[in-house]
């Protein structure tokens, strides 16, 4: 009875096998909201038979549920948001190079690891908004002015520990060093009108009502306000507020990504590279635009009409990684500079 068995379960077992190697499947962790991803994942589905399983959290916990899974993590794919916090992924050892030069050969060099472990998916600046009504375009200039005394009570900007600020004061070290940085910190802090609260809606939104006149954030924020039809105070707001591209005369205006990486013990390996490359089409990079206001990654896309009328910019070439590695120094002249 248990001979003749034999030929059958080692059947089951390499059919099973089988199932499971050629399963079409890919497995995304995302730090994006499932509402500015999952559309574009049903249509990768649509167009190629790949289901996709989706988990969606905050960033860094999904870095911590991976790190702590190890080997047997079933993240396919990482796509997470800043390229600092991509950094943190690299030094966990939580990716693999990617190795599909179509992929490396559409991502400018700046935009994408060095070796090859992430690339990004979307482009997003962070900038100076000013009030219309109290301040001229012609009074500003650079990130650097804004520790000028002149502006004194008359800035806002959120927390420290927030990584978008983090990575625009590592963008400074890398242009300035680490000395100018942390004076300019320090006159930063001192030209604050109130302490750092809220998001960058929320400081775009003081600025609006008069407890500031200039407000640092991202610029997909501003977009999402005056497109929000569910809160017509944040449109109202959004429309006393102007766009400032900051230091066009010399390396440009900060920028940073939503990236995306392949789990070093990715089961589903190819269908990531094809995920990946999805991602990176005219399509998905134009629908990043018109949902999220974010400036796409590659150069062959159209970009929506309210990022257009916003003008176009210098942005800064630094490679990014390097914003990952100056981490730790932004963070300690933030504390030293009182940055709360």
């Amino acid at each position: 009875m248990f001979k003749n068995s034999i030929p059958f379960i080692t059947a089951l077992l390499l059919t099973c096998s089988s199932v499971n190697i050629f399963a079409a499947e890919v497995n995304i962790y995302s730090a994006r909201k499932e509402n500015l991803i999952k559309p574009l994942l049903d249509k990768f589905t649509a167009e190629t038979g790949i289901k996709t399983n989706l988990i969606t959290a905050q960033a860094d916990t999904l870095l911590t549920r991976m790190i702590n899974e190890g080997r047997n993590t079933p993240a396919d794919l990482l796509i997470t948001v800043d390229a600092g916090r991509l950094y943190r992924a690299v030094q966990a050892d939580l990716f693999q190079p990617i190795e599909s030069s179509a992929i490396l050969k559409i991502v400018p060099e700046h935009l994408r690891d060095p070796d090859g472990y992430w690339v990004g998916l979307s482009l997003r600046a962070r900038v100076i908004f000013y009030a219309i009504d109290r301040v001229q375009p012609g009074q500003l200039s650079t990130y650097e002015d804004l520790a000028d005394p002149r502006w004194k009570n008359r800035i806002c900007i959120r927390s420290s520990n927030n990584i978008y600020n983090q990575s625009l004061v590592a963008s400074m070290i890398a242009s300035n060093g680490q000395e100018a940085t942390q004076k300019w910190a320090e006159g930063l802090v001192s030209n604050l009108a109130r302490k750092p609260a809220g998001g960058d809606r929320d400081q775009i939104k003081a600025a609006a009502a008069g407890q500031c006149d200039i407000a640092i954030g991202n610029t997909y924020y501003y977009g999402k306000m005056l497109d929000n039809e569910k809160d017509p105070a944040q449109v109202e707001a959004a429309k006393k507020m102007a766009i400032f591209w900051p230091n066009q005369n010399d390396r440009g205006a900060h920028v940073n990504v939503s990236g995306a990486g392949i789990s070093k013990y990715s089961k589903n390996r190819e269908n990531a590279i094809r995920l990946l490359k999805y991602l990176l089409s005219p399509a998905a990079q134009e629908w990043y635009a018109s949902i999220n206001y974010e400036y796409p990654v590659i150069d062959d896309t159209s970009i929506l009409a309210t990022l257009s009328k916003w003008g176009a910019f210098k942005s800064d070439a630094l490679n990014l990684s390097r914003l990952g590695e100056l981490n730790r120094e932004a963070v300690i002249i933030m504390d030293r500079a009182g940055w709360k």
